[in-house]
């Protein structure tokens, strides 16, 4: 039997916890006997079932022979990072949701698994329990991947969702999320685009097998998006999504903002807290994966995953990470597209004859259009010359 420790009892990590226990014996008959020995928090959890496996002190784990992987469900890139690395250094295999920490660490916390004969794992560290990273090392190992494409966090997601369905504004809908859990107080991360950016970010870095830092990427967030803008989109037949993207054709350009997306694009019917990304591959083409992008269950059954398949290749190191070498991104208004642009009456037809507009829609106020297609640098040098404008979103 594998004897398994889990470090945080908080959502996720109690997740792992139900996970293993309710189908320990699903994963036994599939070839790996688990078991949760430990479970690491400075809380006591009185009275709970899991009481009698809660350690406040990580060397309780660590200088245990027995334990062979750790599952990491702290969060940050503090104490997690010390304790990941620890364990590692002893030949413990660890897996982990936590995306700040693989962003930030991964390629040093690989390089040290490989030099102690065991692995360093984060499926659930992006799209929650849908098994993209797997997919990437796995079923598409024999592909050039050329574009990623989607929708990478759940919060924003609702929040637009909700917005585009009840025509619900921006704070009243936000306000909901957090009620419902899946906002937090703060929710700055995840409206300001940091959250999808990260993993954007882990997922370049898995592609091209350098590392790449979120903070290098164009990121916006959708606080600036109004119920003006899905009357608009509606009209259009569109609805507005987060969206990450990493193109790695001529370089690596990334970018993370809101979007129109069109009636066609299976990404228009991801809604609520679901998550949808688009690989394109050179043999394959184009192929879609969707499931819930966070959660207790989901997020906790891809962390399970990964333990399962560390117990099952026991000394050898499991998936494919990335170099420390820096990932430097190419410019990402290099990239073509179009732009939907909301501009006063008293200057639409100027900037439809500028940005060579189409689909052209009359407000009381204002005119919506769609810009023709051109590159990013292109479009804010001909924005720049016009009066009235409103604001623009990516199309």
């Amino acid at each position: 039997m594998a004897e398994i420790a889990v470090f945080g009892y908080g959502t996720v990590g109690s997740g792992v916890v139900e996970v293993i226990d309710r189908n320990a014996e699903l994963m036994k008959s599939r070839g790996v006997d688990m078991h949760v020995k430990y479970v690491l928090d400075i809380r006591d959890f009185s009275g709970d079932p899991i009481s009698s496996r809660i350690v406040n002190d990580v060397d309780v784990i660590l200088n245990d022979p027995e334990i062979s992987v750790v599952c990491e469900t702290m969060g940050g890139a503090t104490f997690a990072y010390e304790y990941s690395r620890k364990a590692l250094e002893k030949g413990i295999s660890v897996c982990t949701s936590n995306k700040e920490l693989v962003e930030a660490k991964g390629a040093e916390l690989m390089k040290t698994a490989r030099e102690h004969g065991c692995s360093y794992m984060f499926e659930a560290s992006v799209g929650g329990g849908i098994p993209l990273i797997r997919t990437i090392n796995d079923a598409l190992t024999a592909e050039r991947i050329d574009r990623i494409y989607g929708i990478l966090n759940g919060t924003t997601n609702y929040i637009l969702t909700k917005m585009d369905e009840c025509g619900a504004g921006f704070d009243e809908v936000l306000k909901e999320a957090q009620e419902l859990g899946y906002a937090e107080k703060d929710p700055t991360a995840d409206v300001e685009g940091h959250d999808a950016c990260r993993k954007i970010a882990i997922l370049a870095s898995l592609v091209s097998g350098k590392c790449a830092e979120w903070k290098d990427i164009d990121t916006e967030g959708i606080t600036n998006i109004d119920t003006e803008d899905f009357r608009f989109a509606k009209e259009l037949g569109c609805s507005i999504k987060l969206i990450a993207m990493c193109d790695f054709n001529d370089g690596c350009r990334a970018i993370v903002s809101p979007r129109m997306i069109t009636a066609d694009s299976p990404l228009n019917s991801v809604k609520g807290v679901f998550n949808g990304v688009l690989i394109h591959s050179d043999m394959l083409d184009d192929s879609m994966y969707y499931g819930r992008g966070a959660g207790k269950l989901a997020t906790a059954s891809a962390v399970v995953a990964d333990a399962f398949e560390c117990v099952r290749f026991d000394g050898k190191e499991v998936g494919r990470g990335w170099s420390e070498e820096k990932l430097v991104f190419a410019d990402a208004d290099d990239m073509k597209g179009r732009f939907f642009v909301r501009v006063d009456n008293a200057n639409a037809d100027a900037a439809a004859a500028a940005l060579g507009a189409s689909d052209k829609i009359k407000h009381e106020n204002e005119t919506g259009m769609v810009s023709a297609e051109m590159n990013g640098k292109e479009f804010k040098k001909k924005l720049s010359g016009l009066s009235g404008v409103v604001k623009f979103i990516r199309f």
